[in-house]
């Protein structure tokens, strides 16, 4: 008969196996894709902005494939179009930050709008599509704007500051889902003059007429460009706020097709949460092929049993929001990290950004192939795949239903560690049962928390405490 120390040996190993392996349900994923696919199950269920407390603010949030038509005939197609949309917004993303740390200022600047080719009557067409989208954007939030109140849908963006949409008379309008707002049939529509704080607070401006024109490029070479006015934001039932600065772009070239604008979620004095002086804000974001709604909420308390890190700032560069990350862990054991490798330098250089835009997380090349090797050695029983893409580590999960797979955790200053649910990093690229390691390297010293890795969680930014929550299943 078997000694008791056996049997405690036995469950000893099965606990140490239930916390350096996890359960990714193949079957489910690639059934999510056939349905993204199916025109039939793929329609928006409209659902009403909503108040969440007595003191927040909410907007709906729903999956960019849940608005626009992609048009894809298969989803290994869709994946490739997500992916190089996904590099144009990385890129933008760090030319952006080089270009904050190159120390150039307004002064510097030489003028880059043209007042004289501006809006003329003579220009005016119907909104026209421009090619494919090389804009970010796999989120849109439900927002009211104007008296009366119309709704859009507006890409969110935490890398960027500047909220903007497109408005008639349009030199060059992207197809979007909703009608172009008109800025004459709404009463709470204001230009705000060259001489205000708003104005002098755009990092492009000229001006025309004692009007403000913005202009705000993205490194993928797309730009929008307009007056730059104030305008009533409303959400839902709960209330409005007056007075909000936006950009009102007359010509919109490159960009987000489908989403009316874009609300700016950044730590700059134009963003959103700014504006409207929020203590906090939180969003959610479910999987992306579903049909699915969240929420994207201001003012509202983070759940219970958050994973908290520090919400940092880079003085060089207050848009970002950076968060205190340390560590990885893969199949429960840490990475063996050089202690500096996720942290800002002296001349705001490196540190690690948490972005709903970027959809696959960048990290620095050393940090990312000390992951990848970890993450393969304990998956030698998976049967591997060609890379795909920017993925170098891809497995043919075709013939299972569910597999077990070693679990990956990011570890924040302090002390916590976030577990990432295995659909946060085995991804599939194709309906076929291919899925890859949802990572890439950068030669970058930035890296970046994208939204695969946080699809599922609820992510709070505490402005007052600088604070950062992530909270599991709290969509």
């Amino acid at each position: 008969m078997a000694s008791p120390f056996f049997f405690f040996f036995l469950l000893h190993l099965s606990l140490l196996a239930a916390a350096t392996t996890t359960t990714l349900d193949v079957s489910s994923a690639v059934q999510k894709t056939l349905d993204l696919l199916n025109p039939t199950t793929t329609s928006l269920q409209q659902q009403q902005l909503h108040k969440t407390s007595n003191s927040s603010f909410s907007f709906t949030l729903h999956p960019r494939s849940s608005i626009h038509n992609h048009r894809h005939h298969n989803y290994e197609a869709l994946t490739l179009s997500r992916l190089a949309r996904d590099s144009h917004r990385v890129t933008s993303l760090t030319t952006r930050l080089e270009f904050a740390l190159a120390g150039t200022n307004k002064s510097d600047m030489k003028p880059v709008i043209d007042t004289d080719s501006m809006i003329k009557p003579q220009g005016l067409s119907t909104p026209v599509t421009s090619g494919i989208s090389q804009g970010s954007g796999e989120y849109f939030a439900r927002v009211g704007l104007g008296t009366p109140v119309q709704s859009y849908y507006m890409v969110i963006d935490t890398g960027s500051d500047i909220n903007w949409l497109q408005c008639q008379p349009c030199s060059d309008c992207y197809q979007q889902t909703d009608p172009i707002y008109n800025p004459s049939s709404s009463a709470s529509y204001a230009p705000l003059s060259c001489g205000s704080t708003q104005c002098g607070s755009l990092e492009i401006t000229a001006c025309r007429s004692n009007t403000c024109l913005y202009q705000v490029s993205y490194g993928d070479g797309s730009f929008t460009v307009g007056d730059f006015v104030t305008e009533t934001v409303s959400f839902g039932r709960s209330g409005s706020v007056p007075k909000v600065a936006m950009g009102c772009g007359h010509d919109n070239e490159g960009l987000f097709v489908g989403a009316a604008g874009l609300l700016g979620l950044g730590g700059g004095v134009l963003s959103l949460p700014s504006q409207i002086k929020a203590t906090s804000f939180s969003y959610c974001l479910v999987n992306r092929d579903s049909k699915t709604s969240s929420t994207l909420e201001f003012n509202s308390a983070p759940p219970a049993n958050s994973v908290t890190a520090p919400l940092l700032r880079n003085t060089r560069m207050k848009t970002y929001l950076y968060v205190g990350l340390t560590g990885i862990s893969v199949g429960g054991r840490p990475l063996s990290l050089p202690p500096s490798i996720f942290s800002v330098d002296d001349g705001g250089r490196g540190g690690v950004i948490v972005d709903s835009g970027t959809a696959v997380t960048r990290l620095q090349s050393q940090a990312y192939n000390l992951l990848r090797d970890a993450f393969t050695s304990q998956a030698r029983n998976l049967k591997p795949a060609d890379g795909f893409s920017l993925f170098d580590t891809c497995f043919d999960f075709s013939a299972l239903t569910r597999v077990a797979v070693p679990t990956v955790g990011f570890t924040f200053a302090g002390g916590k560690t976030l577990s990432l649910k295995p659909e946060n990093y085995l991804i599939p690229v194709d309906s076929r049962g291919k899925f890859c390691l949802a990572f890439a390297p950068t030669d970058g010293a930035l890296s970046i928390i994208g939204n695969v890795q946080q699809q599922g969680t609820r992510v709070g930014y505490d402005l007052t405490k600088y604070v950062v929550s992530f909270s599991p299943n709290n969509c």
